[in-house]
């Protein structure tokens, strides 16, 4: 197995491309802005702040900004990131004239990346991990590497297209749902018998109802649960986590990772993650990625909150999801790479593209501090939503110090040169400088 793979070793760190590098580190960074959330509060809380950590004050702004400039978009960027990350590996075995060795590297990286999902999920309790994801956009992606970035756009806009009408259809069905529970509980308080079918529409309703807004009981289980130890929280946990990787990576994660990925593919294609456009390129990025995606985002949630954070106004607010999410998501790459071409900030740009080079390494270790402080110490439940921000800056300040200081002795980061060694063959990476 090594000997196949004589020859075939990493970029070395001197090669990388450090716009990339920054943007994947701001993506990072951003991502640990909604899964902080994911880690300490019960459901609804991610999407309802009504439902858990406070729809008041500070809170209520914590949620609005959030669902203004992060949720979705940073998700984005970062699997925009993976998509460019596809050419980059492929292209660099490739020009030593071994296709047949970048299939081979590419698909064990990739195989390799699914099981760290797997583990990610189930051993650190954390249902709402992407690792999963990319493995299995990853294994469908390869085949696209040489494709022109027209067509690469022009079938991530299709797949966009594909998950928006998903989305307009669950609105929909949920809007028919509620209509036929409505018509069925007035004419069961006039004592007009309901039908099998109006019976089947209740049932259905009242289970999404109480998936999406479960109430003061079945919070406060699960938070008992989440704070009983290890064990009790894997319990509570294992079920979503089944749910996430497979039912909801069928209906909505594999089409949303997979269209980006091929945006960014696209994007790479065109020099534009480089930051080898020009100035006016990326302002105008800016101008019009924030001029729809922002508008959009204000209309959702506010309409959102004005509604009193209804479960059918959630639905209809989200058939635009996509458009505000990928807008802004644009936005901020033409704003990261426009402060990246201006040339200043050096430090905090070399902070910030070290975290982007051991993005996998900092990941999981926004989980394992989760972990650790909302089950370990039994947190979970206990913090406001804008309590937990606290915690974010400390994550931010920590890694931004630790991983440039971690890189001036190892060329990758600790989990970087694992994935590494188990994609390459042993022997092959050399971990020290």
């Amino acid at each position: 197995m090594i000997l196949i793979f004589a020859g075939m070793e990493p970029v070395a760190p001197a090669q990388r491309i450090q716009s990339l590098d920054v943007v994947r580190g701001v993506a990072l960074l951003g991502i640990l802005l909604m899964n902080v959330v994911s880690f300490s509060l019960p459901d609804p809380a991610y999407w309802d702040p009504s439902g858990h950590g406070g729809d008041t004050g500070w809170n209520l702004h914590t949620y609005f900004l959030n669902s203004l400039l992060v949720d979705g978009s940073m998700r984005a960027i970062f699997s925009m990131l993976f998509g460019a990350g596809v050419i980059l590996f492929t292209a660099s075995i490739e020009r030593k004239g071994d296709s047949s060795a970048s299939a081979n590297l590419w698909y064990r990286r990739t195989i390799w990346l699914i099981i760290f999902g797997i583990l990610h999920a189930y051993l650190l309790l954390f249902p709402g991990e992407i690792l999963f994801y990319y493995g299995i956009a990853g294994l469908f992606i390869f085949p696209a590497r040489h494709a022109s970035p027209r067509r690469l756009l022009l079938f991530s806009l299709f797949l966009i297209a594909i998950l928006s009408a998903v989305r307009v259809s669950e609105y929909h069905t949920s809007k028919r749902l509620f209509e036929e529970t409505v018509a069925a509980e007035k004419a069961l308080a006039e004592g007009i018998a309901v039908t099998p079918e109006q019976q089947t529409a209740m049932a259905k309703w009242y289970f999404k109802y109480s998936t999406y807004k479960p109430d003061f009981t079945s919070r406060e289980r699960v938070i008992s649960a989440m704070r009983g130890g290890y064990r009790s929280a894997m319990a509570n946990v294992v079920p979503y986590v089944r749910f996430m990787q497979t039912e909801y990576l069928y209906r909505f994660g594999f089409l949303d990772t997979l269209s980006m990925m091929l945006f960014g593919m696209a994007l790479f294609r065109w020099g534009v993650l480089q930051g080898t456009r020009k100035i006016r390129f990326y302002l105008g990025m800016v101008a019009v990625g924030y001029g729809i995606g922002i508008p959009v985002n204000w209309i959702e949630t506010s309409t959102y909150l004005k509604s009193g954070f209804d479960l059918l106004t959630y639905f209809r607010i989200s058939q635009s999801y996509d458009v505000g999410r990928i807008f802004t998501a644009l936005g901020h790459l033409g704003l990261i790479l426009l402060c990246l071409k201006w040339g200043r900030l050096s430090l905090l740009k070399r902070a910030v593209g070290a975290v982007g080079r051991m993005a996998l390494s900092n990941y999981v270790m926004h989980t394992m501090v989760g972990a650790f402080i909302f089950i370990g110490l039994k947190q979970y439940g206990q913090w406001e939503r804008y309590q937990l921000y606290y915690l974010v800056a400390g994550i931010w300040v920590f890694q931004l110090i630790v991983s440039p200081v971690w890189l001036r002795h190892f060329h990758y980061g600790p989990l970087e040169w694992v994935w590494r060694r188990l994609t390459y063959g042993r022997g092959i990476v050399k971990f020290l400088k």
